[in-house]
């Protein structure tokens, strides 16, 4: 499926940023409607409503404050780039696009990370509010002079508080958020280059932007580069062998904390048809102090470009580069799979099993189980009208807001959410009715499947909450992309990619952070479409899908995933749905690599080149060091760094009846664990025994006085099993789960545990759901029912349970 054309208002500085994003919005076949600017007011913010002003690309519109007495002070806004401004006017008739400008009104008054739109100050007095919603005020303007515009673009690279804030204002009005450079420094380089912190400044020269460095403010860089072309490579080199002399973070390079400030003059000619020329004894240098050095633009003009028929035929498909949409970890990973015998079953595990240790180490099962969060299982009440699904969804609104209540909660404390729907065509109207149980940023991860006509006799929807229990402070982070990117898919709708919380309220496990990610389907990120039929569609979506896991587990710090699903939708048969099993196991096994992998990384340069050669020393002295490593081997034991199979979490399959967007695959990791202290983890199976069928996988980690440990059991039914009872199966559930304990030498805990989460396999046990009192179907516990299940090897489960438990010191006597 294609992505549609969309109409878009190209949010604009005057820097490299936001016009190298406009050429990306030309290179996906985008319409460019207008420009759009915020600019200082004369005498700084406004205090009251302006009106929009419109510069008619038609005519040369000479700046109006080149004449007049401009500021010897940048804004400094937290959220805009001002200086330069004066040059601004000139881009209507350089790109022949209509530019509407309006002053800056208000403050940076919310300093939050993530923007919270939904505040109570900004309903009284505009001219109070916070500077972000003067971008609100501009762009409605736009829209009603361009009804059509449908999309807003910004140059967005590292920057959260300006991409949540970009963000805000375009949901309010219907705009669909792009943002092309979202994590550009992470996405590969061009074949046969190896990565830098500079590439994006290489590629915009490679696009024919001329982008010059107009401000300073770093003890690396000083006067000397101002008016430097930093779009290119020998301005990049600069920059970035002036920032390393004394250390930068991450994105210094790009000028992303304010290093550095550029003005674009010219681009490819099929966006500039003139250039902008500014004299040298025009650009007067301000010292503002502090570090900080700028250029004031006076006497700025146009020039034509000499007609170049080379430039003529280059348009943005040759021009723009576009990233590979696989790194090479997972190209790797999608070139292995349809070339790889998958195994057979009784052939090797995808997760291999080293000799159980026992726990000598006094420790006890704690008598909380999970005791940092609730889990709710939610179903609409039985006396509730249910004869449309926006009706039935209403009805678990409801309830999930008196269990919050009930809880002194909030629902926007709510950490993850699984929906399982009867019918996926369902998903849109549900959404809206869940949607409005959040008004605050960072709503629950989530993940959403059709289970079909598994689901309980009436019912047409299921939903499975985690939130914090009160007064359990969990200290909540959120990661919420809503822009279309080449980094992921965009989340735009009432769900997370990912929420991190604690993983314990233990003082001693206090450290450690539990991530909770979306659920993620194989869709194209930059447009939000499934990758096109081919003979590999299968091994495709496997691999695309699993590297969105990876990446938002990289950004958000994970080290260890506890365990993982990969939900298929509904097979042709039995022999195609083991086929799906064997291949995602197979590439979650890939994903992990090795020890061996991250040695590599280390040694791919002599320590002479990381210390002394300028094309390869990092910014940061400890950069490299630091950098996110998933599966990050150092946490594990040496034992187990020695037996690396032994270390990959379990992982199994699900088919269920459909997925979002008609889509092949969706994986699901139930936790990744990070802020881990070195060599804290171990990952013990036990393999299941002739008395015992259930395989139980331990992923524990251990701190000063406790250890924290996630537990999955599998059920591998004998061949001609009898299917069993709700009862029967809890009963076999905590039979088992005693038995995984007393495995690691422990006293197991009276009574069991249930489950927070089980998969069961539907003609096993779910078919008939358990009723209480008459009140309609219940749900022990979140479960979801399952066409089939199958291990990373391709075998028949029955049924896969998780736990979570904190074993600490017996209690003294």
């Amino acid at each position: 499926m294609a992505s549609e054309s969309l109409h878009v208002i190209a949010l604009i500085s005057g820097g490299k940023d936001s016009f190298f994003n406009l050429l990306h919005c030309v290179r996906h076949g985008h319409r460019v409607v207008a420009l759009a600017n915020l600019f200082p007011a004369v005498d700084g913010p406004a205090d009251a409503p302006e009106d929009v002003q419109f510069v008619d690309p038609a005519r040369q519109m000479i700046p109006a404050d080149q004449d007049g007495k401009p500021g010897e002070r940048d804004l400094n806004s937290f959220m805009y780039q001002t200086v330069g401004h004066e040059v601004v006017p000139l881009y209507a008739a350089a790109t022949g696009l209509p530019l509407y400008r309006q002053p800056i009104r208000g403050g940076a008054l919310r300093h939050e990370r993530d923007y919270d739109d939904s505040s109570a100050e900004r309903q009284g007095d505009p001219a109070g509010a916070d500077e972000t919603e003067s971008m609100l005020l501009l762009l409605g303007a736009v829209k009603a002079r361009h009804p059509e515009a449908n999309a807003l673009c910004s140059g967005a690279i590292l920057s959260t508080y300006q991409r949540t804030r970009v963000e805000s204002v375009a949901r309010r009005l219907g705009l669909t958020p792009l943002a092309y450079l979202w994590k550009y420094p992470v996405l590969p380089p061009p074949a046969n280059e190896a990565a830098d912190e500079t590439r994006l400044l290489r590629d915009m020269s490679a696009a024919g932007l001329d982008a010059r460095i107009i401000k300073v403010a770093s003890a690396g860089l000083d006067e000397g580069h101002l008016w430097e072309r930093a779009s290119s490579v020998e301005g990049a080199n600069r920059v970035r062998g002036a920032l390393k002399k004394f250390g930068a973070a991450e994105g210094a390079a790009l000028g992303e904390g304010g290093e550095f400030e550029t003005i674009v003059l010219d681009g490819p000619s099929w966006l500039f048809g003139k250039k902008i020329h500014v004299p040298e004894r025009g650009r007067r240098v301000v010292n503002e102090g502090g570090g900080s050095t700028w250029l004031m633009l006076r006497g700025a003009r146009l020039q034509d470009k000499p007609a170049n028929a080379d430039d003529a035929d280059t348009g943005p498909e040759s021009s723009v580069r576009i990233p590979d949409l696989l790194d090479s970890t997972f190209q790797a990973i999608l070139d292995t799979l349809p070339n790889t015998r998958l195994a057979e079953e009784g052939g090797e595990e995808g997760s291999r099993a080293p000799t159980p240790q026992i726990l000598a180490n006094g420790l006890s099962i704690a008598p909380e189980e999970d005791g940092d969060l609730l889990r709710w299982s939610v179903l609409a009440e039985p006396c509730a009208d249910r004869t449309s699904i926006e009706a039935e969804m209403r009805s678990v609104v409801g309830q999930v807001r008196r269990l919050a209540l009930s809880s002194s909660l909030d629902a926007d404390q709510i950490v993850h959410a699984t929906i399982v729907l009867r019918n996926m065509a369902d998903f849109p109207k549900i959404n809206s009715e869940y949607g409005k149980l959040f008004a605050r940023p960072n709503p629950p991860s989530r993940v959403t499947i059709s289970c079909g006509r598994l689901l309980p006799p009436g019912h047409n929807v299921m939903v499975f909450l985690a939130a914090p229990r009160p007064g359990v402070n969990l200290h909540r982070n959120g990661l919420h992309v809503q822009s279309r990117s080449y980094w992921a898919p965009a989340n735009i709708g009432p769900y997370s990619q990912a929420i991190d919380v604690a993983a314990s309220a233990k003082p001693e496990l206090v450290g450690l952070r539990a991530v909770h990610v979306a659920g993620q389907i194989p869709l194209i990120p930059a447009s939000m479409v499934l990758p096109p039929p081919s003979g590999a569609r299968r091994e495709m979506q496997i691999a695309l899908a699993l590297q969105h896991l990876w990446r938002i587990g990289l950004e958000m710090r994970v080290q260890v995933w506890t365990s993982a699903v990969a939900y298929f939708a509904k097979a042709q048969s039995p022999d195609a749905m083991k086929r799906n099993a064997q291949a995602a196991g197979l590439a979650w096994r890939l994903a992990h690599g090795s020890p061996e992998d991250d040695e590599d990384d280390e040694n791919e340069l002599d320590p002479w080149d990381l210390r002394h050669n300028p094309q390869h020393m990092s910014l940061g002295g400890d950069q490299r060091g630091a950098r996110a490593r998933l599966p990050d081997w150092s946490v594990f034991t040496r034992r187990q760094q020695n037996e690396p199979e032994s270390c990959i979490p379990p992982f199994f399959a699900a088919e269920v009846e459909e997925l979002p967007r008609q889509s092949t695959v969706e994986w699901h990791a139930h936790a990744g664990l990070s802020q881990i202290e070195e060599s804290s983890v171990e990952v013990v199976c036990h393999p299941e025994t002739a008395s015992s069928r259930w395989r139980a996988w331990h992923v524990l980690v251990r701190a000063a006085d406790s250890t924290l440990m996630y537990t999955t059991l599998a059920h591998v039914p004998s061949p001609g099993r009898q299917s069993n009872g709700w009862d029967a199966l809890r009963q076999d559930l905590s039979a088992s789960y005693a038995g995984s304990v007393r495995a690691l030498g422990l006293a197991p805990p009276v009574p069991c545990p249930t489950p927070h989460l089980a998969y069961v396999e539907a003609t096993d046990v779910t078919s008939q759901w358990p009723e209480v009192g008459g009140a309609g179907p219940s749900v022990p516990f979140a479960t979801v029912p399952c066409h089939t299940i199958w291990s990373a090897k391709g075998e028949r489960v029955k049924c896969v349970a998780m736990y979570k438990m904190v074993l600490g010191h017996p209690p003294q006597e």
